[in-house]
């Protein structure tokens, strides 16, 4: 799944166990056909917490995750269940906006060509 929003919190790195690590981030994402905005708080784990340190607050980014849902069963035998959205990939929307525009560099849409300036 994939979403683009806005970055609102980024919390530190939390060491959950010895082999274990994840960091929690905030967005501000507002879905199609809605005024409303929602704040989504995602994880990311292991080795791609560092992926955050390459963003500040108030950027907008595209969020490539996954739905991961548990069932866990209380000490009282009571069934629990949980979701969480945990990402695994984050691109900075205005570094791919850059990188576009310096790919196409100055060349012309082909609809702005003037057929008469072609030389055969």
């Amino acid at each position: 799944m994939e979403i683009r929003a806005k970055l609102v919190e980024i919390m530190n790195t939390v060491k959950v166990s010895d082999k274990f690590q994840k960091r929690e981030f905030v967005v501000e994402y507002v879905p199609e056909k809605s005024q409303y905005q929602e704040y989504l708080k995602f994880e990311i784990v292991q080795d791609k917490c560092e992926i955050l340190d390459a963003f500040k607050v108030g950027e907008t980014v595209d969020i490539h995750f996954n739905l991961k849902g548990r069932k866990w069963i209380n000490p009282k035998g009571e069934t629990v269940y949980f979701n969480s959205l945990q990402a695994w990939r984050i691109k900075n929307i205005a570094d791919q906006q850059n990188k576009n525009s310096s790919q196409n560099g100055d060349s012309l849409p082909f609809d702005d060509l003037n057929v008469e300036d072609v030389p055969f």
